[in-house]
């Protein structure tokens, strides 16, 4: 029997599997709060997902290795894997839900049953600022998600830069993970609704613009 997943995060000490959403007003904040829970898991022997826009690789490279972890020897032996967005989220253009939430499954269970057993990953959801097709179904992705992460020794991290998101888009997107991360504090979350009940809530209530309109 795997033990369970323990883990740091803005200096709080948790024990996994949890699903958390991390507001912040900087890409130089989410580097500044996430990269010592990166860098822990993988010292750790814990296998490290991140999915972001391929321009953002390199940052998370960088700062890794600044923090003394061979990321090209991770890589290889797929410790840590950091795949684009384009690939994922929005792969031929439009956001899948359905296929999202099977690939995104998939690769926990990968993991679970691998030589790492462990999983922390990261969603940079920068590309849900772009409204795409199909991203008015994120919510409900995000509230799903919920329902599988019980079953995985993991922690999963999505993260919004508040800044892009209507305050509806935002209260949306905390009712849908148990843990947020605001202005570099871990709080348990009073807003969050369980799986069930939020999928009936957002079948009822209409859909409403996830940006401010500009971005």
């Amino acid at each position: 029997m795997k033990q369970q997943h323990a883990f740091t995060l803005c200096g709080e000490q948790l024990n996994g599997p949890i699903h958390i959403c991390a507001l912040f007003h900087s890409v130089e904040e989410q580097h500044e709060v996430l990269i010592p829970w990166l860098k822990e898991g993988l010292v750790n022997k814990e296998q490290v997902f991140i999915i972001s826009e391929s321009a953002c690789h390199d940052g998370y490279c960088t700062h890794l290795k600044q923090e003394g972890i061979q990321t090209e020897e991770a890589m290889a032996t797929n410790q840590l894997k950091i795949v684009a967005s384009e690939d994922t989220y929005i792969n031929g253009g439009n956001f899948s839900a359905e296929k999202m939430y099977e690939t995104l499954e998939g690769a926990l269970k990968e993991t679970h049953d691998g030589p790492y057993g462990k999983c922390r990953g990261l969603g940079d959801m920068e590309w849900a600022a772009k409204c795409l097709p199909g991203t008015d179904d994120l919510i409900e992705y995000e509230a799903r998600i919920n329902a599988f992460i019980p079953k995985y020794q993991s922690t999963i991290i999505c993260c919004y830069d508040i800044n892009k998101f209507s305050g509806s888009a935002i209260g949306n997107i905390l009712a849908a993970h148990p843990y947020a991360i605001m202005n570099g504090r871990l709080h348990k979350n009073p807003y969050y609704i369980e799986p069930f009940e939020l999928l009936q809530k957002l079948i009822k209530r209409p859909k409403t613009p996830l940006t401010n309109g500009y971005v």
